[in-house]
């Protein structure tokens, strides 16, 4: 059957096609965001932020794990052929999704005021939220479907889901921004207040959100019903050699599981929630109310939004991860799940390295080509913060491998300890030292390097496994370098004759390459590695013409 064949799938592949996905998307996110930046300015986007803020803790708590928790569940299923009681699990996450979707809409709708007056300190940030709110249904759903296709074995429909919801995001954000942030000067005229126009204008920017989450909800659907008919076909809703599970047992399956993933996921991602309102607070105490919005909006929209564009390859390879892990420790393959954590952990290394040496050495040129003014302490805060890509992507692929490998409780254990060292860590920077923004990032890079100690440690624990570390590690680290040192000496000699358009791009694409060439010649990745990946065929080829493999 053709639904079978997928065992044989190769969980890098699927996890290449979403990562590639996942970069195209984020990719897109950078370069909207960057007009919608220059349409609302620092002080809107500050208004945003404190708004997706509360809109991102709302969806953790409600519904952003769902597809790990739902994958996780129906990987385990559809292992052992359990086919009808893998829809029941899609039919049972349907149903919770209704409910916990619905549930936060509502509160996030009437409590706006609050959540962004009281808690944020950003009470016009209340405009946007409200847009928001529907988002969250919407999101809940659909993470249902992504989570019951990646259990599946497929990461395609995802991947074009979330291609679709980007590029609709994009547009209607960037028209609805100039529409809201045209209205809110009006509004801001007559009420005396400029404030307002950033307001409207981070509100119209959120409006991308909502339209673009329905969008990918209707591409899913879509795609479900083609596969519905398919797998209709070949008869495998027709499971008479398995007892069909009870709905409440599913639904308190569900439970079990999704909530572990949830909690993980909301401690680990709750920081940026407190980091916001702590900031705010502290720089109001210390006289410094009128730019801390301003300050928060360049961090979020510039630094973070440049940051998150290369972590989105760990977050692919998490979703690959656990449901192929699920399967492994489900047939009790132990050594099986050794390597695939093995391949995992080798690739987003290979990613992470050259991300964080490029930012660091590029950091100016990259921002200055993107975004129209004054980028100086965008560029220094990316300087000094890139390397928390790195440990992000450990911590992110770690918690992924422990949920696979049904330690589910683990990382919330882990990201409680690690949110309160980094609350306290934060405090005292901005308090006792006056750090300012610098104390935001230096606590994030705290907060990623326990996480991955805890991790590691557990993991080595549970599996008796130990991560490999040359190729892991030191060669991708040291092609990076070599890669940052001549990326660096290119970019300066170009820009004695170029602009910095054409130097940041030449120096991008040269460094690319070098990093390619440094990788392969140091065996970094060989060639039966790169057979499974999307494009590894190609690699492989110039690779024999340039003799270095």
């Amino acid at each position: 059957m053709a639904y079978k064949s997928r065992k044989k799938h190769n969980f890098i592949i699927q996890g290449g096609i979403l990562a590639i996905a996942g970069i195209i998307t984020r990719i897109i996110g950078l370069f909207y965001r960057v007009p919608v930046t220059n349409i609302i300015g620092d002080e809107g986007n500050g208004y945003y932020a404190a708004a997706y803020q509360i809109y991102n803790i709302m969806l953790l708590i409600s519904s952003y794990s769902l597809p790990l928790a739902i994958s996780k569940i129906v990987s385990a299923r559809y292992s052992k052929d359990e086919f009808v009681n893998s829809r029941r699990v899609f039919h049972g996450g349907l149903i919770f999704a209704f409910i916990s979707g619905s549930v936060v809409c509502v509160a996030v709708f009437f409590g706006a005021e609050f959540f962004a007056g009281t808690l944020m300190s950003e009470p016009r940030s209340a405009i946007a939220l409200r847009i928001f709110a529907p988002t969250l249904l919407i999101v809940a759903i659909m993470g249902v479907i992504r989570g019951y296709f990646q259990g599946m074995g497929t990461m395609v429909p995802t991947a074009i889901s979330q291609i679709i919801e980007q590029i609709v995001n994009a547009v209607v954000s960037i028209l609805a921004a100039s529409a809201f942030f045209t209205y809110g000067k009006k509004i801001a005229a007559l009420l005396s207040n400029d404030s307002y126009a950033a307001a409207y204008g981070a509100a119209g920017s959120t409006l991308g959100t909502s339209l673009g989450a329905l969008s990918g909800l209707i591409v899913l659907i879509f795609i479900l019903l083609l596969i519905n008919t398919a797998m209709k076909r070949e008869r495998l809703f027709q499971d008479d050699e398995h007892q069909d599970e009870y709905m409440s047992d599913i639904i308190r399956i569900i439970i079990i599981t999704a909530v572990p993933v949830i909690l993980s996921t909301a401690i680990y991602n709750i920081s940026d929630v407190l980091d916001n309102g702590i900031f705010n607070k502290l720089m109001s105490l210390k006289g410094h109310d009128v730019e801390k919005t301003r300050i928060w909006g360049i961090y979020s929209g510039k630094y973070r939004l440049m940051i998150n564009v290369p972590v989105a390859f760990a977050n692919a390879m998490c979703s690959s991860t656990v449901p192929t892990l699920t399967a492994c420790m489900a047939s009790e393959n132990i050594r099986g799940a050794k390597r695939k954590i093995f391949s995992a952990m080798r690739f987003t290394m290979l990613i992470a390295f050259p991300a964080t040496v490029g930012f660091i050495v590029l950091s100016k040129p990259i921002l200055s080509m993107l975004f129209t003014g004054d980028v100086e302490l965008a560029s220094k805060l990316l300087s000094v913060g890139a390397v928390t890509i790195i440990f992000t992507s450990i911590s992110t692929l770690s918690n992924g491998i422990l949920q696979g490998i049904n330690h589910l409780e683990v990382p919330v254990r882990h990201s409680a300890i690690a949110l309160v060292i980094h609350v306290a860590a934060l405090y005292v920077m901005m308090d006792r030292f006056d750090l300012g923004i610098y104390a935001v990032v230096f606590s994030t890079l705290l907060f990623s390097v326990l996480m991955c100690i805890m991790n590691q440690f557990t993991i080595r624990r549970y599996l008796h496994y130990k991560q490999e570390m040359v190729r892991t590690f030191f060669i991708p680290f040291v092609s990076s370098v070599i890669m940052g040192i001549m990326v660096y000496a290119v970019y300066k000699l170009f820009s004695f004759f170029t602009g910095n358009l054409i130097s940041t791009l030449f120096s991008i694409v040269f460094g690319g390459f070098v990093y390619l060439l440094s990788i392969l010649k140091l065996k970094g990745i060989r060639k039966e590695e790169l057979y499974e990946v999307p494009g590894g065929a190609v690699i492989v080829n110039i690779g024999k013409a340039l003799r270095v493999m």
